[in-house]
């Protein structure tokens, strides 16, 4: 099987769910889908390198795909779940255009009360 090239996942280490959907993407993907994982707390520069703000990047997943795109919320969600035979029917699913608007101001108010509650915001 060939290697997919490699995206990076700009995402919150200090998150425990962050760091378990991080561990159930790799198990699912069984190493098939290659990415590098980046704690958005610990890379500030490299965020600001690639036009991204800590503060925003603590807001919303953000992912780099093998062309150097910058994908951002629920469309970074979309990209990593289609790169995992599993999860392809999902991101279809979530990318529909009446479930998409919906879950994203869910997924938005959740992160915006996760990080006031840990005292991030």
């Amino acid at each position: 099987m060939r290697e997919r090239p490699t995206v990076t996942v700009y995402y919150d280490a200090v998150c425990p769910i962050c760091r378990r959907d991080r561990r159930r993407y790799e198990r699912l993907s069984r190493g098939a889908a290659s990415v590098e994982w980046v704690d958005v707390t610990a890379h500030a520069e490299r965020l600001r390198a690639r036009g991204i703000e800590p503060r925003e990047a603590l807001r919303s997943l953000h992912v780099e795909d093998q062309r150097g795109w910058l994908w951002q919320g629920l469309d970074a969600y979309i990209l990593l779940m289609r790169r995992v035979t599993l999860l392809r029917p999902l991101a279809w699913l979530i990318g529909l255009a009446w479930i998409k608007p919906l879950l994203g101001v869910g997924y938005h108010r959740w992160v915006q009360r996760r990080l006031r509650r840990e005292g991030r915001e």
